[in-house]
């Protein structure tokens, strides 16, 4: 049993018995039966010069350096710990593993873009290969603190970069020889607009010099001209005033006069209209009062006569509804004796034995027979029938008799048929009488 210590960028991982799956800390107490293991946590770098194909199939060589080192939470450096003790104790494959992580996912994120994408979204296309390549180390208890992506390059036989820096080197010295142009260009027109400018102001000095005289002048005439204006003014305003002064106090006399004459004729009209309104408000009065009679009158009689009607329809309403009420009870009644019938009526059908002899007994019980019998006799009353008799005596013992009796009925039923409907038979099978007269054959 000893005392272990971690170092400030190390962590103790303890195994064995008493230990389910492993621990991590700073400080322990190491038992027998228990291993103890070092891990540091420093960051390390991590230097890679990638090979990449662009979505245009274009091939590049991407320097960069990766700070990548354990993190911090409990169960990521239980992840970690795995990691180292599933590996040697030095960081040759950790490194191994984690360059070939960066080395995929870099390639993958620079499949789905532009060269030009990757060269001037530079931040962006950073942040991809970063946040992709955190993804897969997050499985191990690795993150990645930092990574530096140096300037682009072209691999063996492509000159796409050193092309663009002769594009960009030309193009910057055209412009500059352009800048300087436009400069010079500049300096000469504005040396120019100087001189100009300042012939500009002198002229422009001198002409605003003699209209500034011209002005002074003309402002002298006109305030000249105002105050013999004003003066002449102020005269008629005195003038004015006094007219205007006799004026008004004569306007204020006959006002006051027509105040006096309006209140005057007011009071007398005051004094004819109380005379005239009293008196016609006692008519309206006695007007009102016998309308107000003549109305409750009325009223009182609409209304005896609207009782009136309203007890007769009520009265009416009184002496249907129990009609109604009597004619629903007799059908009730009725319907309840029907009901009552078919009972009994069903009970006799079982009785007599099936509804054909309950049929017959009920033709029976009302005379339906009778009455047959007197319809048809009615029916053959006044009748002449034709009555034919036939004797064929006895053939007792004889074989041919049946025969001898077939041929022997056919002539009296060929009769009788030509006597009760006038239909004869063919002549190949029978020949009739002429006179049609009853005969007797034996």
């Amino acid at each position: 049993m000893w005392y272990a210590i971690a170092k400030p960028s190390e962590y103790l991982v303890l195994t064995g018995a008493g230990i389910d799956d492993i621990r991590i800390c700073k400080k322990a107490v190491v038992f027998p039966f228990q291993r103890c293991a070092r891990i540091s946590v420093a960051p390390f770098d991590l230097a890679l010069n990638l090979q990449a194909m662009t979505l245009e199939k274009l091939q590049f060589s991407l320097p960069a350096v990766f700070t990548i080192g354990a993190d911090n939470e409990l169960e990521a450096l239980k992840d970690y710990a795995r990691l180292l003790a599933e590996n040697s104790e030095d960081n040759a494959n950790v490194q191994k593993i984690v360059k070939g992580i960066i080395e995929g996912e870099t390639r993958v994120v620079v499949s789905s873009m532009s060269m030009e994408e990757v060269f001037k979204e530079r931040q962006i296309f950073k942040n991809k290969v970063i946040e992709n390549v955190q993804k897969e180390l997050q499985q191990f208890g690795l993150r990645i603190y930092n990574a530096n992506v140096k300037e682009l390059q072209d691999t063996p036989g492509s000159e796409y970069f050193s092309i663009l820096s002769q594009k960009a080197h030309e193009g910057a010295l055209n412009q500059a020889k352009v800048d300087v142009a436009e400069a010079r260009m500049k300096g000469e027109i504005g040396e120019a607009e100087k001189k100009g400018k300042m012939k500009q102001e002198i002229s422009k000095i001198d002409a605003d010099t003699a209209v500034l005289e011209t002005k002074r002048k003309a402002e002298k005439a006109k305030a000249d001209s105002e105050l013999m204006n004003r003066q002449t003014e102020l005269d008629a305003s005195v003038q004015i005033s006094k007219i205007t002064t006799k004026r008004q106090t004569e306007m204020k006399d006959a006002e006051l006069q027509k105040q006096v004459e309006s209140k005057r004729a007011e009071t007398e009209l005051e004094r004819l209209r109380a005379r005239d309104v009293t008196k016609s408000k006692v008519a309206r009065e006695a007007s009102q009062e016998t309308a107000d009679a003549a109305y409750y009158t009325e009223q009182k009689a609409a209304d005896a006569q609207l009782y009136k009607q309203k007890m007769e329809a009520d009265a009416a309403y009184y002496r249907q509804s129990k009609e109604a009420d009597a004619a629903l009870y007799q059908q009730k009644r009725e319907a309840e004796g029907l009901l009552e019938m078919s009972k009994a009526y069903g009970t006799l059908i079982d009785v007599l034995g099936g509804p054909q002899a309950f049929l017959q007994f009920r033709m029976m019980e009302s005379g339906t027979y009778e009455k047959l019998a007197k319809a048809n006799g009615e029916a053959i009353r006044g009748l002449s029938p034709k009555i034919s008799a036939w004797n064929t005596g006895e053939n007792s013992g004889d074989a041919m008799a049946p025969v001898r009796n077939i041929m022997q009925g056919l002539p009296p039923l060929l009769t009788t048929i030509h006597d009760q409907t006038g239909i004869s038979p063919p002549s190949w099978l029978a020949q009739m009488s002429v006179n049609g007269e009853d005969r007797e054959r034996k």
